[in-house]
């Protein structure tokens, strides 16, 4: 229940923020006549999202076998990717996020002369919001196979509570709790669960090349594991979905989430640089 709780409450915050700053530039501007283009948008993103979640469900139903593995498979490398990408992009663009949104609602107005492109605008934000929502959630249903669909659902519903709770405190209390710190935070969570899944992904395609007759050193490289932390930690599903830990890591585990840490800290450290040499 924690990760889907932890993705719906990230991703509906973030939805929420763009939301909130279309309908603060329409207020600001006096155009609140045009609060249903955005209210409408805001239900064609959702819907667009919603039909991601159905083509997944079907895909899932409809895959078996060595076919429906490797597909799961490619689905929680995926998502693990799609997770290192957003942080890395909210990392370059989260501070300008806000700038960048009045100003293509000001030049979608400016070019239809109606509120069509603050549909279109709301829609696309929100569709890309709500699609991203269902390739981690897709990626970790996956990872969590044989946990109880109510708790991933419940995990889902308490999820999008809180971020309604926490964009509200945002708002009102921003001195208690600040965005950059809010942001912060969720991305450092965020590759923790990215991390876990591109773990999980090979696990997953490991499994699966075992089959065939492979090198002994591949085997080895796969499977056998390299220290035991079982007397501190023992293995737990929670904790593995949640950060990638394995009591007994293979050397592939290890190479996996250091490589994937790597990148996550290089980028952001260029993003860095980049900022203060400017």
């Amino acid at each position: 229940m924690g990760a889907p709780l932890f993705i719906v409450w990230r991703e509906s915050v973030e939805a929420l923020l763009v939301i909130g700053i279309l309908y603060a530039w329409l207020r600001r501007e006096n155009l609140l006549s045009l609060t249903k283009q955005l209210w409408i948008g805001t239900g064609l993103g959702l819907a667009l999202a919603g039909l991601l979640a159905i083509t997944f469900w079907v895909a899932s139903n409809w895959f078996a076998g060595a076919g429906g593995e490797w597909f799961f498979t490619g689905m929680m490398f995926v998502a693990s990717l799609l997770i290192l990408q957003m942080v890395i992009w909210m990392h370059r663009h989260g501070r300008g996020m806000k700038k960048h949104l009045e100003q293509e609602a000001a030049d979608s107005l400016t070019k239809t002369g109606s509120g069509l492109g603050i549909l279109i605008l709301a829609m696309l934000a929100v569709a890309r919001e709500g699609s991203e929502t269902v390739v981690f959630l897709a990626g970790i249903g996956v990872q969590q196979q044989g946990s109880s669909l109510g708790l991933f659902i419940l995990g889902g519903v308490l999820g999008f509570v809180l971020a309604l709770l926490t964009f509200w405190l945002l708002q009102k209390s921003s001195k208690i709790i600040s965005w950059k710190w809010f942001f912060l935070i969720s991305e450092f969570l965020l590759l923790l669960i990215g991390g876990g899944l591109m773990i999980s992904a090979f696990d997953k395609a490991a499994a699966q090349i075992s089959a065939y007759n492979l090198p002994d050193w591949l085997y080895s490289f796969m499977d056998d594991y390299l220290w035991s932390s079982a007397w501190l930690i023992p293995d737990n599903s929670t904790l593995t979905g949640l950060t990638g830990y394995h009591a007994e890591p293979s050397l592939m585990q290890v190479m996996v989430l250091a490589i994937y840490w790597i990148l996550a800290i290089l980028f952001c450290k260029i993003r860095f640089k980049n900022k203060t040499t400017h």
